[in-house]
């Protein structure tokens, strides 16, 4: 399914190599040389004056309901949001919406149900990490090329071309990638009230073994409190926190180490940092550091954390990623956050976070439309991700402050619609946010896998049966539920059986040829 161009990887060479300056982030103004302008000017600028050429005349469209789909959870205010949103989109396009969250526990089983039933969906939100490849695989994504050039010239304008030219397959845009940070870095969100409390000194926390005395403190001090919170895709050994590179779709075996040399792909079990973790992990559940239920669990990491008897989660973090959790969650000055391993960038955060419009959409162009607003539309962007003015929050100037009524409109999804560079900035965070975004997209280590994505349609097969094996195996093993040294060899046995070898050759043979022709 994946395969990417000589031309696309050196176009993502030469952006990257400039320390990512122009990676979607830069200066608070707009820049007035004719110099390269960043992401964030680009976007300021057209922010003040949509592109009124792009918008068709709205007597020319017949009124249109689209319905987007993306994980999250239902907010008390949704409704309120819906009408504000659709009084707005009248005016625009015609057209309303169906906001149709999905619990984020539930997501991939229902989103992959309604990708087979074909369910009329206008919107779907991707990601690699969430079966981006094998759902354009399905034929579940449109070819995004002449809906881009014909509606979604504002995306085209603000969104750096490292992304979308990093997010394609085999040529071809299926989604449009979220305008935000770049680089990635892995590490924990925890309560610093708690470690206060304790007299835990987290600045001596530089590793994930360090991690032990802490949560032995947080259990003998405070037993009804969780150390550490645990669930499917949020471990130690996720792709943000391994720095593992799939090349990818990340549910298709093989991996690099972002953060290495070696170009020598293997797959997890004989990758001595994801085994090595595997076996802490689980040296932290047979402690009663890790919840018991962390191989089932329903509820996601955020809303175990909000609910106050969680001390720690795992994510993926960026600047002042504690911050936005905090008013999120409703704990603000409560939150810390501590990276854990080394800031790399890679193909696959191109396409991290990602709008795809469905083959089942009965009106594609008007898809198109509202996602370019939302790359460009400052109202609408922090309206749909923040609420409305005067009842979820108050402003002066790009700075919000919570009301009484945030905690029923908090989706905490900004980092999965549109343009970030657009967002309103909380009172809580600093306000020099999106400085801080720049500074974190400087200098970060490049994966030998940059420009790279695997094409799998040689090996969909194998690919179809392993995801299954998968769902058995992997999160009781990433969540330390089971004894690794019993259960790994058996997990492996399954994967050979369902032709792993031939998925890491053919991945190989691939990668190496795209090493020669780079050469």
């Amino acid at each position: 399914m994946m395969k990417a161009t000589k031309s696309a990887s050196m176009l993502l060479m030469l952006a990257l190599s400039s320390t990512l300056v122009l990676s979607a982030c830069g200066n608070s103004e707009p820049d007035k040389t004719e110099e390269p302008v960043s992401t964030t000017d680009k976007t300021e600028t057209t922010a003040t004056d949509t592109n009124k050429e792009s918008e068709p005349a709205k007597s020319d469209l017949k009124e249109y309901k689209l319905t987007m789909v993306y994980p999250g959870g239902t907010q008390q205010d949704e409704a309120k949001i819906e009408d504000e949103i659709n009084k707005y989109l009248k005016d625009k396009i015609n057209a309303t919406i169906d906001l149709q969250p999905i619990d984020w526990t539930a997501w991939e089983d229902k989103v992959n149900l309604m990708i087979a039933s074909r369910d009329p969906v206008d919107i779907y939100f991707t990601a690699q990490w969430t079966k981006y490849a094998v759902n354009v695989g399905k034929g579940a994504f449109l070819d995004l090329g002449p809906l881009l050039k014909d509606y979604g010239q504002d995306i085209v304008k603000t969104l750096d071309p490292v992304f979308l030219e990093g997010s394609k397959i085999n040529g071809v845009n299926y989604g449009v990638p979220t305008n935000k940070e770049l680089a990635a870095q892995g590490g924990i969100v925890y309560r610093k009230d708690i470690a206060d409390e304790l007299s835990i000194d987290m600045s001596k926390v530089k590793s994930i073994q360090d991690l032990d005395a802490v949560f032995a403190t947080v259990k003998a001090k405070k037993p009804e409190m969780t150390p550490l919170y645990l669930l499917k895709g949020e471990n130690f050994d996720a792709h943000y926190f391994g720095n593992f590179d799939a090349l990818g779709d990340t549910s298709v075996p093989g991996i690099l180490l972002k953060d290495a040399t070696d170009t020598t792909i293997k797959a997890n079990y004989d990758t001595q940092r994801y085994v090595d973790t595997l076996k802490l992990t689980r040296d932290f559940f047979v402690k009663g550091y890790i919840n018991s239920d962390a191989a089932t669990t329903t509820t996601m990491n955020k809303d175990a954390l909000k609910a106050g008897n969680v001390f720690a989660m795992t994510a993926a973090l960026k600047p002042g990623k504690a911050k936005e959790l905090e008013t999120e969650l409703g704990l603000v000055g409560k939150l810390g956050q501590i990276e854990l391993n080394e800031k790399t960038v890679s193909t696959s955060e191109t396409s991290g976070s990602m709008l795809a419009i469905s083959t089942t959409s009965g009106d594609p162009a008007r898809a198109m439309m509202f996602i370019n607003l939302l790359h460009s539309d400052k109202y609408l962007n922090n309206l749909i991700n923040f609420g409305i003015e005067g009842q979820h929050y108050t402003k002066n100037g790009e700075i919000i402050t919570p009301t009484d009524n945030t905690k029923n409109y908090a989706p905490g999804a900004a980092w999965m619609f549109g343009n970030q560079f657009l967002n309103y900035v909380w009172n809580s965070e600093d306000p020099d946010k999106w400085e801080q975004f720049r500074k974190f997209n400087e200098g970060p280590k490049v994966s030998p896998g940059l420009g790279f994505v695997f094409d799998s349609e040689k090996v969909k097969a194998e690919v179809g049966a392993i995801v299954n094996i998968d769902r058995q195996y992997q999160t009781a093993l990433e969540t330390g539920s089971v004894d690794v040294d019993k259960v790994l060899p058996e997990y492996k046995d399954k994967l050979l059986k369902a032709g792993v070898d031939k998925i890491l050759i053919e991945k190989q043979a691939q990668f190496d040829k795209y090493i020669s022709e780079k050469k």
